[in-house]
């Protein structure tokens, strides 16, 4: 499911690749509520994870969406 959801997140960016270590400012994409809200579902879908949109809305990282899902288990 890891590379399932670093896939998804590079579609959601609308960028090729991404790893664990990407950060949105680096990359130059939009994070903004739709992103957010896309986010959302690809966590449901891959780690059965339910994150608040307001605590997407403050991470500038993959690695930190990461850690808010390793926080809920």
């Amino acid at each position: 499911m890891y590379n399932k959801f670093l896939e998804g997140m590079a579609e959601i960016l609308e960028i090729d690749t991404l790893n664990e270590e990407s950060k949105f400012d680096e990359l130059d994409v939009v994070w903004d509520s739709l992103a957010i809200v896309s986010t959302i579902a690809l966590l449901d879908q891959c780690f059965d994870a339910m994150i608040p949109g307001s605590q997407l809305a403050e991470v500038s990282s993959v690695n930190e969406i990461l850690s808010l899902v390793e926080s809920q288990n």
